[in-house]
């Protein structure tokens, strides 16, 4: 496997000062790392019988649509404010920098449909504890969540404990 960590780049005081960002446009750009990336996303989710993969916007829409099409199965958005046509469901959280708000169709999930939510980063775990809650409201059942990139040293996967997360790259 293509040594993925090379090819994100730091970027400092981003978006705020004192965070490390970790810029994935450059594993992006790179097609051998990004369908790398792609592909251990794809293996890693079909080892589960799931309905859907639910990405976040933005970056979760990137990687989590083809992950989606390579399993055969549905992509369900879930989208920053007031950017869904229909009625939505959504949830406000806490961000390592802030606060957030995050939507989904009210009809985008039945009772007991199997979801995996796909995002590019895995920091302190907040957003994806936020996106979990969204669909269990909807009557989905979480599977897991699985990221390019894992902030490690945040101990995100204390909120998320109970479900299956996978990362490919890990920051101690």
């Amino acid at each position: 496997m293509i040594d993925l960590k090379e090819k994100i780049r730091n970027i400092p005081d981003f978006p705020v000062k004192g965070i490390q960002f970790k810029d994935i446009t450059t594993l992006l750009k790179d097609r051998e790392a990004f369908k790398c990336s792609i592909d251990e996303i794809t293996r890693h989710c079909s080892k589960y019988q799931i309905d859907y993969i639910a990405g976040i916007e933005a970056r979760g829409f990137i990687i989590g649509a083809p992950v989606a099409y390579q399993l055969g199965i549905g992509f369900l958005p879930v989208r920053k404010p007031e950017k869904l046509p229909s009625e939505v469901e959504k949830i406000s959280y806490e961000l390592e920098y802030g606060e957030n708000i995050l939507e989904i169709h009210k009809d985008a999930i039945d009772s007991g449909d199997k979801i995996m939510v796909v995002d590019d980063l895995l920091a302190t775990g907040g957003t994806t504890a936020a996106v979990f809650k969204l669909i269990k409201k909807l009557g989905g059942k979480v599977i897991g969540a699985s990221f390019i990139v894992e902030l490690a040293f945040l101990n995100p996967r204390e909120k998320l404990e109970g479900y299956d997360i996978f990362s490919l790259v890990q920051y101690d």
